[in-house]
């Protein structure tokens, strides 16, 4: 069965998988989706025998159906290699109870890994298969780990550059360290005087500039996207929800059909959309709970139906939640106004023009299998430290807003159906923040004392995506305003 994609926000005809991989976002402004949800075709049980890999196949052939078994084998194996410390690729690990699926172990140590390790050769593939001539210009805006993760992905990638803006203040030192240190000819790193939603937004502009993307073709180059909004980036991250049931179920932790539970500490809404849409191919998910820290936009939508910006912009100690515009929701508003474009698009417009849409209550009605929750800054520290003291498992500051938020959500419903917890960043990622939970005495220490002492206390080895920054030099130093971003973009690729 052909999969192609089509844009929120317009009836403009459907693309292939590799023309909408190739061209990010559509030319109206909106986010392509899938004409249709494949069904599994395989049983969990059956999957439950294969590895990452594999499995990793059999779900993006349904979804990437113009690219060809070798093709799509070869983006696959080249991926999901040596890069990722563990052979399972995504472990999940039980502590009291809960199982946190660990989407950490790829080269820059956050779940972006997971998706965009493979993105690069998604797009490079997508490009021949389109015969395209031009040189890829990626253009992503992040606010802490897509930047790393896409720079480590297209470092070196002949016929690509990558441009990542992030906010200059809005990230940790480790994240910043990790993006100004990235070596690769065809890389640029760029701080922007402003948050993410500023950085997202000035990224959005550039990609509908119309006379900007004549003037690029004249010189060779084309716009596309590794940020969540490339459906990329989104297929490869429902591989790993259906990757967790079935280990579980291949573990014995499940029987065959019971229900789970997922939690994700949600920002740009990319991660749970993906587990929304692991549901509707038939893995047996019950609740889907959105996890936010105090920026908690998101929670406030599933309370009350009204998606509002209008609010203070809080840094958190989870910085890559610290955004008021989720854009993937874009696609879950899509389906529930029954893919209808323009209502889509109206209620984009209100957010643009106005700040805030409010959903119709038969949308409302759709939305049954999410749950919102948030966490405050001083619940995610104390579950850091209870679940230290309490099993020595140390987790980072995201995956603590989703265990906070769990833990309300169980004392609320009363609910202990098994649930997964998407542990989103290694804690060595978010050493201050950790460290500063656990103890208050560990906050004297320099950012890699910290490091050392946590994989003391933790018992873990520092990950490799750490010592390789620990005396890295400084490469990239480049700050602008957030009205300044195409001046940026054009004197990186020689257009002045």
């Amino acid at each position: 069965m052909e999969i192609l994609y089509k844009s929120t926000r317009s009836d403009s005809a459907p693309v292939s998988a590799s023309q909408a991989i190739l061209k990010g976002l559509a030319d109206d402004g909106g986010l392509f989706v899938p004409t249709q949800l494949p069904k599994l075709e395989l049983s969990l049980e059956e999957l439950s025998k294969m590895t990452y890999q594999e499995v990793a196949y059999e779900v993006m052939k349904l979804f990437l159906t113009d690219f060809t078994e070798e093709e799509l084998k070869s983006c696959i194996s080249k991926a999901y290699d040596s890069k990722f410390d563990v052979s399972e690729i995504a472990p999940l690990v039980e502590a009291e109870g809960v199982y946190y699926l660990e989407l950490f172990h790829g080269a820059t140590i956050a779940f972006k890994d997971m998706a965009l390790s493979i993105l690069p050769h998604l797009l490079t593939t997508s490009a021949k298969k389109n015969r395209i001539q031009n040189d890829i210009v990626i253009l992503t805006a992040t606010s802490g780990d897509t930047g790393k993760a896409a720079l480590a992905g297209f470092a070196g990638v002949e016929h690509t550059k990558i441009i990542v803006f992030y906010p200059k203040n809005g990230v940790s030192p480790i994240q910043e360290k990790q993006m100004v240190t990235q070596v690769g000819d065809n890389t640029h790193v760029v701080g922007i005087h402003g948050n993410f939603d500023d950085a997202q937004t000035g990224v959005k502009r550039l990609f509908s500039d119309q006379e900007f993307a004549k003037e690029m073709e004249k010189k060779g180059y084309q716009f596309s996207s590794a940020n969540s909004i490339n459906i990329g980036r989104l297929v490869p991250q429902v591989v790993y929800y259906v990757y967790a049931y079935a280990t579980l179920l291949g573990q014995g932790k499940l029987s065959d059909g019971e229900k789970i539970n997922v939690v994700v500490p949600t920002g740009n809404f990319g991660n749970i959309l993906a587990a929304f849409y692991a549901k509707n191919m038939g893995v047996p998910i019950d609740k889907l709970i959105c996890a936010s820290n105090e920026n908690k936009v998101l929670f406030d939508f599933f309370r009350t139906g009204t998606y509002d910006r209008k609010r203070d912009f809080i840094l958190t100690s989870s910085p890559s939640m610290d955004i008021l515009i989720s854009s993937n929701l874009e696609r879950l508003i899509y389906r529930i106004a029954g893919e209808d474009a323009d209502k889509n698009a109206k209620l984009m417009q209100s957010l643009s023009n106005e700040g805030e849409y409010t959903i119709t209550d038969e949308m409302k009605e759709q939305l049954e299998s999410f749950r919102g929750g948030y966490a405050s800054e001083q619940e995610t520290f104390d579950v850091i430290k209870k679940l230290y003291e309490d099993c020595g498992y140390v987790i980072d500051t995201h995956t603590a807003v989703a265990a906070a938020v769990y833990q309300k959500y169980v004392a609320k419903t009363g609910d202990t159906t098994k649930t997964v917890i998407a542990s989103t960043a290694s804690p060595f990622k978010f050493t201050r923040s950790v460290m500063h939970a656990i103890d208050g005495k560990y906050d004297a220490l320099s950012d890699f004392e910290l490091v050392d002492e946590l994989s003391r206390i933790g018992n873990v080895a520092v990950p490799g995506a750490i010592e390789e920054i620990r005396d890295a030099k400084v490469i990239h130093d480049t700050v602008c305003e957030k009205d300044e971003m195409k001046d940026v973009v054009k004197r990186f690729l020689g257009m002045e």
